[in-house]
């Protein structure tokens, strides 16, 4: 096994996850004009760009121990590849949707094989060789992000096309880094737990969540093709069924601690990837430029990229529950401050800092935490806290964002000017029920004073909505202290390991150089 070019390989993949987020996300407001979006359409693209995720993480967890790293990956090489020709081909809203529905579901299968992969062949330093291997994904932010505006600009005349072409780059590298590769066999299954004792470890209280949301995603499917759709609570009453099922087979709630952290998973992935998703759509209303609103999604992302090679000798120093509590706290202040700074550059550029350094280590802190207090349930547990993450993005995040903008957004204009109202505001049906939106269309067949108008207070109505997602991070916190005080009272934070070693800290959370650092 080669596990430098290994590693590497699964370090490319995660870029080319980003690499798609990042063009899908600079062009989606050529989309939505194009296409004629509403903004919880543009919501729904970017959702069905992430909790597809989860239906392939989760599923493939269950078996991937069986079918094998190898054959998880080429599903997942293929995906991407697909996914990028059909969005090339794409004439229609449908047409994209699927096309992204695909993407999402590569985008699922290659966490389902890194993730485990990187925690087995570096299982004593797990939260710092985790952070090192996410940090593709605002590597690829950042590179994928810049060649797409620089598409743009060098020829502006250009279709979006030719800057969905280059997600084939990084697709096509990780192919060949990882063709033919030995795979290693996973902790869980070295260490002889069985298959069914991760199951318990899981239990039923994870099944209800995960059912939950995977519904709550054929859900949205439905909407989006025309068919009657069910109700948030029809779903919660449908996600018992399988729940039930799986109680009676495992007979175990699974550790309350994990049911816990998926929960606090949704926020966690709404604060980070909502919000990035969003944020060239918001920074570009407000600023009245797209390629601006473009660029502080590679600034911030870069920001991550950097600090992510140094979780280790962070995370020794205050421990991995210390950080995500930190980084909650500065994500809400860097949040709120990005909703109150108007339209001065200077002031939204410090304020994204803060937003980029508070959710820099959100996602693989947090799956680093799940590697060491659960490693028993293995592959399920580890893939299952990031499919969770993804499908509540994308089935409630994302399109939840959208809403609240086309809800705020239209009660301004109905505020400030009723007649203006009665000629943009359209009822819509949605996930959330039935609401009003501006309509986009109807905006663009308006004189020019009130079409700016209307602009205008859509780009306000989109900066305010950044100050509610900032109570997410903010209920983190404090749950991710309450965390701090119970491992206090239990003798403070130790990894739990299953065998070979012991749980020395300084093994398990940094302290060692990554590659690149030297």
């Amino acid at each position: 096994m080669n596990q430098q070019r290994l590693f590497l390989g699964c370090f490319v993949a995660i870029v080319a996850t980003a690499f798609g987020f990042a063009v899908r996300s600079n062009i989606q407001s050529v989309w939505a004009a194009e296409f004629q979006l509403t903004n919880e359409q543009v919501g729904y693209l970017g959702g069905v760009g992430l909790y597809p995720f989860a239906i392939s993480i989760i599923l493939l967890s269950l078996v991937i121990d069986k079918i094998g790293y190898n054959r998880a990956m080429f599903f997942a090489f293929f995906a991407h590849l697909t996914s990028a020709v059909l969005t090339l081909m794409a004439t229609s809203f449908e047409m994209l949707y699927f096309a992204t529905f695909l993407y999402a579901l590569a985008n699922g299968a290659v966490e389902a094989v890194v993730n485990p992969v990187v925690a087995t062949i570096y299982d004593k330093n797990k939260t710092h060789w985790l952070n090192i291997l996410h940090a593709g994904w605002p590597g690829g932010l950042v590179v994928g992000g810049l060649l797409s505006i620089g598409i743009a600009r060098m020829w502006p005349e250009a279709s979006w096309k030719m800057q969905m072409a280059i997600v084939f780059l990084p697709t096509i590298l990780y192919g060949l880094l990882l063709f033919g590769q030995k795979w290693p066999v996973q902790e869980r299954v070295a260490a002889g737990v069985s298959y069914f004792d991760m199951l318990k470890e899981f239990g039923w209280g994870s099944a209800y969540i995960c059912s939950f949301l995977l519904i709550a995603g054929i859900n949205q499917i439905l909407l989006v093709a025309g068919i009657p759709n069910m109700e948030l609570w029809m779903t919660a009453l449908a996600a018992l069924v399988p729940t039930v099922i799986f109680g009676i087979y495992v007979q175990s709630f699974g550790r309350p601690m994990f049911v816990l952290l998926l929960l606090v998973m949704m926020l966690l992935a709404t604060t980070e990837l909502g919000t990035d998703g969003w944020m060239p759509t918001i920074i570009g209303a407000i600023l009245k430029n797209a390629e601006h609103g473009a660029l502080f999604l590679v600034y911030t992302s870069f920001i991550m990229f950097v600090l992510r090679f140094f979780a280790g000798p962070i995370v020794h120093r205050i421990s991995p529950l210390g950080l995500l509590a930190l980084c909650a706290a500065i994500a809400a202040i860097g949040l709120t401050w990005l909703s109150f700074a108007g339209t001065a550059a200077l002031t939204l550029f410090i304020a994204a800092t803060f937003y980029a350094f508070g959710k820099t280590f959100f996602w693989p802190t947090t799956l680093g935490v799940i590697s060491e207090q659960f490693p028993k349930g293995g592959a399920l547990m580890l893939n299952a806290i990031a499919g969770v993450g993804m499908i509540a993005v994308g089935t409630l995040g994302g399109p939840g964002i959208g809403f609240v903008q086309d809800q705020d957004a239209a009660a301004i204009v109905k505020q400030e000017d009723a007649t203006l109202a009665t000629k943009v505001i359209s009822d819509k049906k949605g996930l959330f029920g039935d609401h009003q939106a501006i309509d986009q269309v109807k905006v663009d067949a308006l004189p020019a004073e009130e079409k700016a108008k209307v602009t205008a207070i859509d780009a306000r109505s989109k900066q305010g909505t950044l100050r509610k997602i900032a109570t997410l991070p903010a209920i983190m916190c404090l749950i991710y202290i309450g965390l701090i005080v119970y491992f206090q009272s239990r003798g403070g934070y130790t990894a739990q390991v299953l065998t070979g070693h012991a749980a020395e800290d300084e093994k398990f959370t940094g302290g060692l150089r990554a590659p690149m650092e030297g």
